[in-house]
């Protein structure tokens, strides 16, 4: 009676917390899965008890797109060494897109000191909690993307115009990378609109998470997005670019009788003090329709390919 009255009061505290909390054994078997993981994943505990950790739940990837349930996992190298481990992955949500988490991975002990499993502790570690903060202090919906939450086309402009008056005056340059869902049509056809909304809003919230909070995220219409990086380099483009094609091909949904992946088309452009924001966009738009034209699924920057997973 006091060892159940002990579980139960040990499980109230866990759930309390608003940390995503979970315990595997030694076959990465998840035993427990507390309040605060089912809030932060999306997945209840029903639906994770007694499943590996990698088995289409979290799947944790780095910012190289490794999987680390496959190579590198937190939880098995600390009871392979007995040493507690802290690291910042991409978690899958049960939506379908990533979010940043900061891990902290602990070896768990019997009586005897052998190591019998392992807990990992999880927080949202994004640093793009909302849009920007222009967003909270005009308070204007008409400038919010309702589908996804992002800036509209019109915030969009607004953004773009005070960027290129920056790069005027003070000569500081910015990136711009349109993003473009792949046969999103043929997702449509295949699963509904309804399939084809929930994609948008997962790519649009990945892109949102993995992105600095000066960067700009907006919706241009139908399956087309616009990224505005204020204080680019070409080195800077490639390195947001190639992360944002490797966790949107890294994520997917789960339709029940069949998973859904899904990737995007990127073009880049940087600013140049003799071009106008129109002329940079309209260049970012011909790098797009190259990665259109080379296959889909890729970035390109100044003519060329320069996405890692292609």
């Amino acid at each position: 009676m006091l060892e159940n009255l002990d579980k139960s009061f040990y499980a109230t505290v866990l759930d309390a917390l608003n940390d995503g909390i979970y315990f595997v054994n030694r076959k990465r078997r998840v035993l427990y899965w507390n309040k605060g993981a089912e809030r932060l994943s999306g997945f209840t505990a029903e639906e994770v008890l007694g499943k590996s950790c990698a088995d289409h739940t979290l799947n944790h990837v780095d910012d190289e797109g490794n999987c680390l349930c496959l190579t590198g996992c937190p939880l098995a190298a600390c009871m392979r060494d007995g040493q507690s481990r802290e690291v910042n992955v991409y978690m899958h949500h049960k939506a379908g897109h990533r979010i940043p988490v900061c891990i902290r991975s602990f070896p768990i002990r019997n009586a005897m000191g052998k190591i019998t499993g392992s807990v990992e502790v999880f927080r949202d570690n994004s640093q793009h909690l909302t849009m920007v903060s222009e967003f909270e202090t005009l308070q204007q919906e008409v400038l919010t993307d309702p589908l996804t939450g992002v800036g509209n086309r019109r915030f969009s402009d607004i953004s773009l115009e005070r960027l290129q008056t920056t790069q005027s005056m003070e000569d500081r340059p910015y990136g711009v990378i349109l993003v473009d869902i792949d046969n999103f049509k043929s997702i449509n056809d295949t699963w509904g609109h309804g399939v084809g909304d929930r994609v948008i809003v997962a790519i649009a919230r990945t892109m949102s998470a993995i992105l600095r909070p000066s960067d700009i995220v907006c919706r241009l219409g139908g399956d087309e997005f616009i990224i505005l990086l204020p204080n680019a380099t070409p080195n800077g483009l490639e390195i947001v670019g190639n992360r944002l094609d490797l966790l949107i091909k890294e994520s997917w949904m789960d339709l029940g009788e069949e998973v859904l992946s899904f990737s995007a088309s990127m073009g880049a452009a940087l600013s140049d003090s003799g071009k106008s924001a129109e002329a940079i966009v309209e260049q970012a738009d011909k790098q797009l329709y190259l990665s259109k034209a080379e296959g889909r699924g890729c970035l390109h920057l100044n003519g060329r390919k320069v996405c890692a997973s292609c």
